[in-house]
This record gives C-alpha cells, sequence and structure tokens, in this order.
C-alpha cells in the first residue's frame, strides 16, 4: 500500500513538472533589441561622360580647318629644337628595312604614313615599323585624291586603311595623311567622326621626284627649323635616292643637336 502511494506521488510529481515546463514555453519571450538605424550613404558624383566612340572605336575629334604643319609646342622643351621625321607611301618591301636599319643606327624615331594597300600586302613590314618604335598613320586605302571624292567614298578611303593598321598591329592609328596633301572640308569632316588628326609638313625636299641624293639632302637642311615635320617616301617608286640623302641628314641634325619628336 505505502509502495503505491509513493508511486502516485512521483506520477503527480512528473505531471506537475511537465506542466511547469510547458507553461514556461508558452510564455511570450522578450522581443530582440531593434538594431541601430542604418545611416544613409552619399551617392556618389556622376562621372562625365567620355566623349562619344567614332566608328574606328577612337574619341572623335573636333573638325580641323587645316592639318597641322608643324610639331605641336606640348613637345617642344623650352630651349631645345625638335624636329618629326616622316615617309609616305610605303611600305615597301625594298626601301623600307633600309629607311628601319638607318633609323634604329642614329637613335631616330620617326612616323610612317601607310597606304592601305601596301600595309594589306605587307603586313609584317608594318609590324616591323611598330616593333622598332615609330608611329604608324595612314595615307588613304589607294592613293586616291580624297579632295575630289563624295564624303562616302572618303570615309571607305580613310576608314579602310585604318582598319587594316589596327588589325595588322592591334593598335588603332590616330594620324592621317591625304594623298597629294590635297584636303577639303570634306575630308575634315570625315575624319573627325573616325577619331583622326590631319598631318601635313613643312619640309617638302620632293624626294619623291627624284632631284638626286644631294638636291634632297641640300633641301631639307635648308628648310628645315624648331618644330618642322620633314615629308620623305619609304615607297611609292625608287627611293634610293632618299635612303642616301638621309645617311648623311641625320647624323647633321643629330649633331646639331636636334630631338626626333612624333607629329
Amino acid at each position: 500500500m505505502t509502495q503505491q502511494r509513493m508511486a502516485g506521488g512521483r506520477r503527480a510529481f512528473l505531471a506537475l513538472g511537465g506542466l511547469s515546463l510547458l507553461s514556461a514555453c508558452a510564455e511570450p519571450q522578450p522581443e530582440p533589441p531593434a538594431l541601430p538605424p542604418v545611416a544613409a550613404q552619399p551617392s556618389a558624383t556622376p562621372k562625365p561622360p567620355s566623349p562619344s566612340p567614332s566608328a574606328t572605336g577612337l574619341p572623335r575629334t573636333p573638325v580641323q580647318k587645316k592639318p597641322r604643319y608643324v610639331v605641336p609646342v606640348r613637345s617642344a622643351d623650352k630651349g631645345s629644337r625638335v624636329v618629326a621625321l616622316t615617309f609616305d607611301d610605303g611600305p615597301d618591301p625594298a626601301y623600307t628595312p633600309q629607311v628601319l636599319r638607318l633609323l634604329r643606327k642614329h637613335h631616330v624615331k620617326a612616323t610612317f604614313f601607310v597606304i592601305g594597300e601596301q600595309a594589306s600586302a605587307h603586313p609584317g613590314l608594318v609590324r616591323s615599323i611598330v616593333d622598332d618604335g615609330h608611329t604608324v598613320g595612314t595615307h588613304s586605302w589607294s592613293y586616291a585624291d580624297l579632295s575630289r571624292l563624295t564624303a562616302g567614298r572618303v570615309r571607305t578611303e580613310v576608314g579602310r586603311a585604318v582598319d587594316t593598321v589596327a588589325t595588322t598591329v592591334g593598335r588603332i592609328p590616330a594620324l592621317f595623311r591625304a594623298p597629294y596633301g590635297s584636303w577639303s572640308r570634306t575630308v575634315f569632316e570625315v575624319c573627325a567622326t573616325l577619331g583622326q588628326t590631319s598631318i601635313a609638313w613643312d619640309v617638302d625636299p620632293r624626294d619623291w621626284d627624284n632631284p638626286g641624293a644631294a638636291r634632297i639632302r641640300a633641301k631639307i637642311l635648308d628648310q628645315v627649323g624648331n618644330r618642322s615635320i620633314v615629308l620623305t617616301h619609304d615607297g611609292g617608286g625608287d627611293r634610293s635616292q632618299t635612303v642616301r640623302a638621309l645617311r648623311s641628314v641625320l647624323p647633321v641634325l643629330v649633331d646639331t643637336g636636334y630631338r626626333f619628336v612624333g607629329v
């Protein structure tokens, strides 16, 4: 009898404990403390839009009223004399390698305005020009007189040459020289839409006419001055006279303190 009462007491105790546990679980729990408010972040200042890209991928350039005839002032250090040497009508498998060797010998950098058809036919020469640290510009696709063409045909002549050089060397050229130095309002407008800067010259030894190496040399040295852009040719015909003239011109310019720069 006593054992029965003890067993019944244990069952009652356990029942009361279970009820207490359930009661405790049923009581509402305190809410977690509220998180502090997040401070508003200042909005970033919007960046100004970049220049609208041209069809070549370069930024559009202002429409020029005339080509650049001399080296920009920013390229000429105060008290120094600078000159830009340029070559047209290449690349030519006979003469461009000779010109490159000559420039390498005298540590001179130059700018080559290549014809698209020639660049397409001799891509290795275009890459050699760039590998030697020179700048490549374009001189139209087929050496057409652009001043006589419609805007559409000018765009084809310039754009096709630019695309050819870009595909060959992996870099979009940004300098252009019109064949015959023949520019027009249409040519300048098309060049602007293609991101091209038009470059002319102020020293022309007329080496394209093959007047003789001595005459080419004399004309360059007589006409050159600080910030001059010198026009010569590494293609378009027999350029042996140009190569011979430069063999003596380059040492003179270097020895008289000229520094060779881009256009």
